[in-house]
Parts: C-alpha cells; sequence; structure tokens
C-alpha cells in the first residue's frame, strides 16, 4: 500500500478514537449496522417445539444464564403461532423460537417452517416425562422432518422429579445416557422415559436425533442441584451443532463471576457482529466503531461506571499506542489479503471477519479488567491491560472459528 493509503488507515483509528470519545452512538448507524452483520453472519435459531408448561423456558434460562423473569419480557411475535427471543438482545449470539400452544389448538408448522428454513438452526423438542399425552408433539415433529430430513433433533425430557418416590432425590452420577436405563433410576421414572423415546424410533429424515433427560428447577425448589443434565444437555447441542455455543453463552469455565459472565455475552455478540461486517468486500469502518463503541458502553453500564469523556480518556491512554498500533496492522493485512483475486474474496474475508471480531474480543476483554478494577476502587495498571488485550486477541480469533466454521458449513 502507498503512502495516503497509510493514511487513510491511520485516520481510521482516529475515527475509531473519536467515536469512543462520543459515548452516544448513533441509534440508527448501529442499528444499520447490526442489521448488515446478521445478514453476513445470521443468529442460529433453536427452534423449541413442546406443549405449554414443558420446561421450554427453563432451557433458555439454563442455557443463557438469565432470569425466567427477563425471559419472558424479551419475547417477541414473529408468525402467527411463534415468537422468538434473542439472547443477547441488542448483539444475539442465539435465537430462541418458541412455538406456543401445541395439543392445545390446532397448529400447522408450515409459518415456522418457513421462518426457520433460511437460517441455521436445531430442532429441540421439549416434554414432561410423566405427561403421557405427546401426540400432538410428535405429529408436529414426523411432519417437519418429512419435509426437512436433514434438520437434526434434540429431545429433552423435562421435570424428573415428579417421577422420583416422595422424598427422593436426583440420581447421582447422571445415569441417563445409557439404554436400557439403569435399575437405579425410579421405575416408574425408567417406564415414562422409555415409552416417549420408543414412541420416536421411527423419526424420518438421516440427520442425527438425540435424547437428553434434565431437571431444570429453581434454588428454592430445593432440589440439589438446580440444573440437573445441563452439562449432559450442552454436550447434545455441541454434538449435533458446529457453532460453538457453549462457550459463546457461558464463557471459559474459569468463569464464575456473574459479571464476567454477562459481559462475555456481550462481548462475544459484539464480536461476531464485528465479524459479520469484516466479511463485506469494502469494510465500513465506521460502522465497525460504531459497534465497538456501542460494547464498551454497554460494559461500563454493567459495571455501573460513566462512560464519560473522562472516562474514555483514562481506557485510551492505559492501552496506549501499542493497541493501536497491533489493531491498525491487522487491518492493513487483512485489507491486502481481500484485494488479491478469488483468494481474497474467500479465505481473506474469512481473515476479515475473524480480524474484526477477535480485535472487538480483545477491547471488551481488556474493557472488563479496566471497569472491573474502577468498581472495586483499584488502580488499573497499564501493562495488564495491554497483555490482556494481547492475549485476548488471540483467543478471540480461536472464539470465532467455530461460528464461522458453522456459517460456512
Amino acid at each position: 500500500m502507498n503512502q495516503n493509503d497509510q493514511k487513510n488507515w491511520t485516520g481510521y483509528w482516529e475515527q475509531l478514537r473519536v467515536t469512543l470519545l462520543e459515548p452516544k452512538v448513533d441509534p440508527a448507524l448501529l442499528e444499520a449496522s447490526l442489521r448488515e452483520a446478521r445478514a453476513k453472519m445470521p443468529v442460529p435459531v433453536l427452534w423449541l417445539l413442546g406443549k405449554t408448561q414443558s420446561g421450554k423456558t427453563s432451557i433458555i434460562r439454563a442455557l443463557t444464564g438469565s432470569a425466567a423473569a427477563e425471559i419472558g419480557n424479551g419475547f417477541q411475535p414473529c408468525t402467527r403461532s411463534a415468537r422468538f427471543y434473542d439472547f443477547p438482545a441488542e448483539a444475539p449470539l442465539v435465537r430462541f423460537l418458541d412455538t406456543r400452544g401445541l395439543g392445545e389448538v390446532a397448529y400447522d408448522p408450515a409459518d415456522d417452517m418457513h421462518y426457520c428454513e433460511a437460517q441455521a438452526h436445531l430442532l429441540v423438542a421439549v416434554m414432561k416425562a410423566a405427561d403421557v399425552h405427546q401426540a400432538a408433539v410428535f405429529d408436529v415433529l414426523h411432519a417437519i422432518r418429512r419435509r426437512h430430513p436433514e434438520w437434526p433433533l434434540l429431545l429433552v425430557q423435562t421435570g424428573l422429579h415428579e417421577l422420583y418416590p416422595q422424598g427422593g432425590g436426583h440420581i447421582q452420577p447422571w445415569p441417563y445416557a445409557d439404554d436400557p436405563l439403569p435399575g437405579m433410576v425410579p421405575l416408574d421414572l425408567r417406564r415414562a422415559i422409555a415409552a416417549q423415546r420408543a414412541a420416536l424410533r421411527t423419526m424420518p429424515g438421516f440427520a442425527p436425533v438425540r435424547w437428553v433427560a434434565v431437571d431444570l428447577t429453581l434454588p428454592e425448589d430445593g432440589f440439589d442441584p438446580p440444573d440437573y443434565g445441563l452439562e449432559a444437555l450442552w454436550q447434545s447441542i455441541e454434538s449435533l451443532t458446529s457453532l460453538g455455543l457453549q462457550h459463546q453463552l457461558s464463557g471459559d469455565a474459569a468463569v464464575q463471576d456473574l459479571f464476567a459472565r454477562a459481559a462475555h455475552q456481550h462481548i462475544a455478540g459484539y464480536a461476531i457482529a464485528a465479524a459479520g461486517l469484516g466479511a463485506l468486500p469494502v469494510v465500513d469502518w465506521v460502522a465497525v466503531s460504531a459497534v465497538q463503541a456501542k460494547l464498551l458502553h454497554s460494559l461500563a453500564l454493567l459495571y455501573g461506571q460513566n462512560w464519560d469523556r473522562n472516562t474514555i480518556t483514562e481506557f485510551l491512554g492505559l492501552a496506549g499506542a501499542g493497541i493501536a498500533t497491533g489493531y491498525l496492522a491487522r487491518l492493513l493485512s487483512r485489507t491486502a489479503a481481500k484485494m488479491i483475486p478469488v483468494w481474497g474474496q474467500t479465505i481473506g474475508a474469512i481473515w476479515g471477519a475473524s480480524s474484526s471480531g477477535a480485535t472487538t474480543y480483545a477491547l471488551g476483554k481488556a474493557a472488563i479488567y479496566f471497569f472491573a478494577r474502577r468498581k472495586d476502587g483499584l488502580n488499573v495498571d497499564a501493562d495488564t491491560l495491554r497483555q490482556i488485550y494481547a492475549q485476548e486477541l488471540e483467543r478471540g480469533a480461536s472464539f470465532l472459528k467455530d461460528r464461522l466454521r458453522g456459517k460456512s458449513a
């Protein structure tokens, strides 16, 4: 690239700096940027099918770590018989599609199938183990799989404790992967689970079908652990998709702090949005900087910090020119790759998406350290912040591989 191009890229960093110094991101620009990003990186859909009170909301709560009340307030109608829940709302990692009223009213899945057809998805059928009246759910599943034999299916049996003997608790270790179920499982529960599984052994289609039994309750319900079978549920989801959703929603196993987990979900969502913008033939750097600025603003709110000029100036000063230089170098190399015919339009675009997302991811992780220290009244060490950015830049690239692979699958 010539000297003028170098000046243009230096001007991009200045654009990002100016955007960060203006905490109120233009909502129209942000929405347009996120809409454009979703077109390039569609939000995967987990289609939840089941009767009312079968446990669908409990599954969403367990997978996302979000409160049931928040989930209920977040649903939006999308077809005559279904509604969706995006998580996180502004830059979603996953969309849950909830079909209502199965078994209560006549249901035609055609509209919902049309809604899902162009999107990455997983069918998740939810049924209470104690409910023997599942014909309506079975009929819908057969209709969907006849039309889409390639769609994988996960069948989740819930409410296990309803068939425990009086005073009984969860069996440890979780035994429900065995077939037949072991004798330690209470007889009534064993028969109910086996009957539901037998009823769907002739399911149409060639895509894999998985069964998992869970008992997802609230802590006050008195069952320990309240998320019984959650890890098995995650393993089943990961085996049927190539999107790496568990890491995107839960973060590293070491992340136990609720603030850090919520922050990770925001970072992952905005990183994927930035990756979508980075995959465009000509990247709109104003849009990318708007997405990054909104992410940092959201993290500041999460940690109860004012995202004003003084705070932003402090963050940029601690980050230093080292971050800017590394960031600029990646953008230059990535853009050069996109200019190469054929290669630049394929591998180069994937490289561009990964780099845009990775830098957004790294900025967010560095900001967590910054905001957490300020929240606790502690000094922020510039060297530590820069080290975090450098480490998370590589993790961000690795994090995006599964999503990019899933997009191209």
